[in-house]
């Protein structure tokens, strides 16, 4: 095989270059989510971004602020529009693929590098993009501090100014990275080993370093004074939430975890690691790795979830795209031929296996559905809320004028809060209240309601707080399928008579979830 020389790659037209790839890889991702995002529903979890976003904050107790921020931007864009709701995470992760074959292609890599690491990172950002989650802009903003880290550590004695001031980047990529989930916190004691532990210390004496220090703690530090005013209730849940995660075993697969979120590019990564640790190629840029072992090792003694890590896999993408293509120019090994012939072909299978996942494109309740959503266990939580609101609806409509004066709808958790504040406005319901994380805080209204219509408790919580309680109807959804809101504590009551002053009766509905 011929090898490139960068006079050679210079002139060739853009649209023939690696990044032109990359960027058609990054935009067919797009696409893809525009054209299925419609099917099905609001996820719960989007339905309490939703609801968030009609209540801008500098933060909330079960996450920091930049997701409702995008659905904020989304809401005022396209409206209630599912698939615009979606944009933004779809977009943040076709961006992480552009910066994860600039990567490839700071590190030296070749067209087939850049595509290769861009498109090992495709089954991860159809899944990423799919919802509109905190985890799609977690993972593009640890993909820009490890492409900040690149350019940074691609200092040489002519461009030495330069690439310093790229430690500005990481910082905002910092930065940013704590507005939308702390778990960017692993990721900074990686970069803090990296640079101890590596000839990166070098920096440790550049006034750039210790700007982005600054850069990233300015961005921060209006969700960390929100925190502070509030004695910092994410730490509560967020000890809630890995105390129900450890006692429900969902991390107990957490090594097993990244062999599925890696999939057919596991090797890749694994090559990625040896060119950071073992190659005298990927010696300067040594902090990378530990950048990934650091976060590893913090989650393993942690007990994290498996999916925490699945940022930290680009960089590796992107070294071990370029370790490969390196070898693969010896024409006389045939098993490094055959890697660089058939790898494309097999993240490709890669992709085609997360989309017939992770996609809303599979018919409700067949054989391939139900394969789905053993996997995706979400995918059932993306029905019913219409008919939720329905229901509420209905039995609104069957009170006496005078329950229906003062009435109120509280709900339990903030998927049904959120869809009935999305649908109830068809049916000119109340606004939702509900006790759970950040809307707690948002109060039951003034005057309080003297009618409550009570979804999601259980029968024994509400006759401990009114004077009556009678069963009006139940959670449905029209395919019939069995999810969170049909099983637990599924029946919805019209409840009177509150035997307590509202605000002592509001202290006992604060949860987390």
């Amino acid at each position: 095989m011929k090898e490139e020389t960068a006079a050679t790659v210079e002139k060739r037209p853009w649209w023939k270059t690696g990044m032109a790839g990359v960027w058609t890889i990054a935009l067919g991702t797009i696409v893809v989510h525009i054209a299925t995002g419609w099917r099905y529903g609001f996820n719960r979890d989007e339905l309490m971004a939703l609801e968030d976003a009609r209540h801008l904050a500098w933060g909330y107790v079960q996450y920091p602020p930049m997701t409702a921020f995008f659905g904020w931007i989304a809401l005022r864009s396209f409206g209630t529009s599912l698939v615009g709701f979606r944009f933004f995470a779809a977009l943040a992760q076709a961006l992480a693929l552009v910066l994860t074959g600039l990567m490839a292609k700071q590190l030296a890599g070749g067209k087939w590098a850049q595509m290769v690491a861009a498109g090992a990172g495709v089954p991860f950002c159809l899944g990423g993009g799919a919802l509109m989650q905190y985890i799609s802009f977690d993972y593009v903003c640890w993909v820009l501090v490890a492409y900040g880290i690149v350019r940074v550590l691609s200092t040489n004695a002519e461009r030495k100014a330069q690439t310093e001031q790229w430690w500005v980047v990481v910082g905002i990529g910092i930065g940013l990275g704590m507005l939308a989930k702390y778990t960017m916190g692993l990721l900074v004691a990686g970069v803090v080993v990296g640079v101890l532990a590596t000839q990166a210390r070098r920096f440790l004496r550049s006034g750039w370093l210790w700007l982005a220090v600054l850069v990233s703690l300015a961005i921060w530090s209006p969700n960390l004074w929100w925190q502070w005013q509030r004695e910092f209730p994410s730490l509560d849940f967020l000890r809630f939430l890995h105390a129900r995660d450890v006692s429900s075993g969902v991390t107990d697969g957490f090594l097993v975890g990244q062999l599925e979120l890696t999939l057919l590019a596991f090797p890749l990564a694994v090559a990625g690691l040896w060119f950071y640790f073992f190659t005298g190629e990927g010696k300067p840029y040594r902090a990378l790795g530990w950048m990934y072992v650091v976060p590893l090792v913090l989650l393993v003694v942690m007990r994290g979830r498996d999916y925490y890590l699945a940022p930290a896999y680009p960089m590796l993408y992107a070294a071990g795209a370029v370790l490969l293509e390196q070898k693969s120019r010896d024409t006389t090994n045939h098993a490094r031929k055959w890697l660089r012939k058939w790898l494309p072909a097999m993240l490709v299978a890669d992709a085609v296996i997360a989309g017939c996942v992770a996609l809303p494109i599979m018919p409700v309740n067949s054989r391939w559905w139900n394969m789905a959503a053993q996997v995706d266990t979400v995918l059932p939580e993306e029905l019913g809320w219409e008919e939720l609101t329905e229901t509420v609806a209905h039995i609104r409509d069957g009170l006496p004028e005078t329950d229906r004066a003062r009435l109120g709808i509280l709900a339990r958790n903030y998927g049904e809060m959120g869809a009935l504040n999305l649908y109830g406005e068809k049916y000119r319901l109340p606004r939702a209240i509900s006790g759970v994380n950040s809307s707690w805080e948002r109060g039951y209204g003034n005057p309080p309601p003297e009618t409550v219509i009570a979804v999601g408790y259980s029968r024994e919580f509400l006759e401990q707080h009114f004077a009556s309680c009678e069963l009006a109807g139940h959670p449905w959804n029209r395919y019939g399928v069995e999810n969170e809101e049909r099983i637990e504590d599924p029946d919805i009551f019209v409840c009177r008579g509150i035997k307590e002053d509202w605000k002592d009766f509001w202290n006992k509905v604060k949860l987390f979830a």
